[in-house]
């Protein structure tokens, strides 16, 4: 079987554990957890040892930032 997340046009998906580093994203965007868009537990993507409730930081390669941060809560 293929592991979609190792495909070079998957962008890196890197599970935040730190409570301090979610909470400081939160603030950066005044929002809450349930604010950010959402990630589907069972999304090729996902890193394995995600579960729901977590927060998932998605590294992008931009044409004009050089690199893209969006961050995403993983949901059932």
């Amino acid at each position: 079987m293929v592991d979609v997340s190792q495909h070079e046009l998957v962008p890196d998906h890197v599970l935040i554990d730190d409570l301090e580093a979610i909470d400081a994203v939160l603030d950066e965007y005044d929002v809450t957890k349930t604010n950010l868009p959402k990630i589907k537990r069972t999304d090729p993507a996902t890193p394995d040892d995600a579960e729901v409730g977590d927060v998932v930081k998605i590294i992008r390669n931009s044409r004009t930032t050089d690199q893209a941060v969006v961050y995403r809560l993983v949901v059932s």
